[in-house]
């Protein structure tokens, strides 16, 4: 990528950032202070954010020539365009998950704002990568990594409701239902990120002849997976719920940062080349 498109590409993305911040502060307002037409507006504004943060993702790719996975600006700046993407289908979908937007939205511009800080220099595309089975096993991280952070949301939420009296929190559904959307949304991130492995162990054994080897990240990938199926299995065969499978899920959902974020940063293996 040449550099007058490097600053067509990171123009854009700066620009969704600050779209992404408007709509972040005026949600944030609307829902702690109940104005509910700085709530909706900020729904506008979002939606206009994710039409400039795709057009940048889109440009990037037809110039690089490959999906934005290849380096860490790509990946995290994908992450939050799919994140965010997802939950506005899902509160259309389920209404009562729209106060989670107050996780959300930040959540978008912070990791674009994250990756733009690092090199955005376009790499090219080694032979191994040309998979279909790759582009499946990054598609499904991603959308593991949204719902699961949804989830995560509304775990916080049930904490801070059972054990705070900010007066905000009564706009929030009932404790139940915080209590049962954490567990829905976990196990629906459980489910692609067991679809994300199995897609990656197909691509290693077409690029490589071996479905598995442990390497690092495959290792803590494994990890997290156990970790969450530890939860959903505590709560539907031990009745675990509350504050208790809470603070577990956050427990699990540290993991999953873990495994997706820093071990390609710190340890050597073939996951931490698209990562560099």
């Amino acid at each position: 990528m040449t550099e007058n498109p490097l600053i067509i590409d990171t123009s854009l993305h700066w620009t969704a950032v600050v779209v992404y911040v408007l709509a972040a502060v005026l949600n944030t307002y609307g829902v702690i202070f109940k104005k509910d037409k700085a709530e909706r507006l900020s729904y506008f504004i979002v939606i206009a954010g994710l039409i400039i943060h795709g057009i940048a993702l889109i440009y990037r790719w037809s110039v690089a020539g490959h999906g934005p996975y290849m380096v860490r600006y790509e990946v995290l700046s994908s992450n939050a365009w799919i994140a965010l993407f997802l939950f506005l289908i899902f509160a259309r979908a389920f209404p009562k998950i729209k106060p989670a937007s107050i996780v959300m939205f930040p959540a978008t511009f912070l990791l674009i704002a994250i990756g733009l800080f690092f090199n955005p220099e376009v790499r090219k595309l080694p032979p191994s990568l040309k998979s279909i089975w790759l582009v499946l096993h990054v598609i499904f991280y991603k959308i593991a990594l949204g719902t699961i952070l949804i989830a995560l949301a509304f775990s916080v939420f049930y904490i801070l409701k059972k054990r705070t009296g900010m007066i905000w929190l009564q706009r929030l559904p009932d404790i139940d239902t915080l209590d049962t959307y954490a567990y829905r949304f976990a196990g629906f991130g459980f489910t692609f990120w067991a679809i994300a492995m199995l897609a990656g162990s197909i691509w290693a054994y077409q690029s490589w002849g071996r479905f598995w080897a442990w390497d690092p990240v495959e290792t803590w990938s494994l990890i997290t997976w156990i970790s969450f199926g530890i939860y959903l299995h505590l709560r539907r065969f031990f009745g675990w719920k509350g504050e208790k499978a809470a603070y577990f899920y956050i427990l699990c959902f540290s993991l999953s940062l873990i495994s997706i974020f820093f071990i390609p940063l710190i340890e050597s293996s073939i996951h931490s080349e698209y990562f560099r």
